[in-house]
């Protein structure tokens, strides 16, 4: 089971160069891959989005590659020279030689301190031949990522199971409670006759009718058997080495249904503090599975 949100780094030297590789997931309904390349590597972006997608499946997914153009023993990387910017800077020292009345001579070493005009070629790098170390680079960046997102996984599986404990408790005790909910209404309905007809009896079979209709309508084996069903489905799945976030989802949509028929099936007070018990575990669960691959 492994968290959506994650953080991954890597570094190597390829062509004469420092690369360094960031990778960092946050949650997200589907997978969406955003990458943050220098322009040298605007070629590979498609096959770097293909090698992230293949291992992680859900998610915001924010890529950085940068490389450290002052390492390497040739820095990997030739300069040419802004020639109009050059001669730009030049004017104005003649202009402010001019304006100030000065004498002396504009010399190499003083545009030299101007690096603007020193532009950097990249006509050395060839993406091509990089790609295959940037892949491998990669490769660590997402192992670092999901080894991160594996930590955090853990302890939402850990809450999960917390939290499915407390349902089945729930709705253990909605269970048993159940069946007791019939018979004291029909206790309740003899009372009631009695006291609104001066003690006289009502007709047995008029009561046991009433009483088969409200067991009848109120009757919840069939909304527990599916929830206990649902249960069971979840612990598996929590165990299951695939992406299971939206499968999660569809699941606690489904447990939210039943718990809203039995609420509005019970008109018992235990029952009820039973549903208000089971809704509010549910919503912690849907909270927490929007964290979930």
């Amino acid at each position: 089971m492994l968290s959506m949100t994650g953080y991954g780094r890597a570094e190597a030297q390829i062509e004469g160069r420092k690369w360094m590789i960031e990778i960092k997931s946050l949650n997200h309904r589907y997978v969406e891959i955003i990458t943050r390349l220098p322009n040298v590597l605007s070629s590979l972006e498609v096959d770097i989005k293909k090698r992230v997608g293949e291992r992680i499946f859900r998610g915001r997914i924010e890529i950085s590659i940068q490389a450290d153009v002052e390492s390497g023993p040739d820095n990997g990387v030739q300069y040419g020279l802004n020639v109009p910017l050059l001669r730009n800077y030049h004017s104005l020292l003649v202009r402010i030689k001019e304006e100030l009345n000065l004498k002396e001579e504009i010399e190499l070493r003083t545009l030299v301190r101007f690096k603007e005009i020193f532009i950097p070629s990249e006509t050395r790098f060839d993406p091509a031949v990089a790609w295959g170390g940037l892949q491998k680079t990669l490769d660590e960046a997402i192992d670092a990522l999901i080894r991160m997102r594996r930590v955090e996984g853990e302890a939402l599986k850990k809450d999960f199971l917390e939290r499915l404990d407390t349902l089945t408790r729930h709705l253990g005790s909605a269970k048993a409670r159940a069946p007791r909910t019939v018979l004291e209404y029909k206790q309740r309905l003899q009372e009631r006759i009695r006291e609104l007809t001066d003690g006289l009896e009502m007709d047995p079979v008029r009561l046991s009718q009433e009483v088969a209709l409200l067991a009848e309508k109120s009757d919840v084996t069939e909304e527990i058997v599916r929830f206990e069903s649902h249960i069971a489905q979840m612990e598996k799945l929590l165990q299951s080495p695939e992406a299971i976030g939206r499968k999660l989802d569809f699941l606690l949509q489904e447990m939210g249904r039943e718990v809203n028929t039995l609420g509005s099936k019970s008109n018992d007070i235990s029952i009820g503090q039973d549903v208000i018990e089971l809704k509010s575990e549910l919503a912690k669960l849907r909270e927490q599975a929007q964290n979930v691959e």
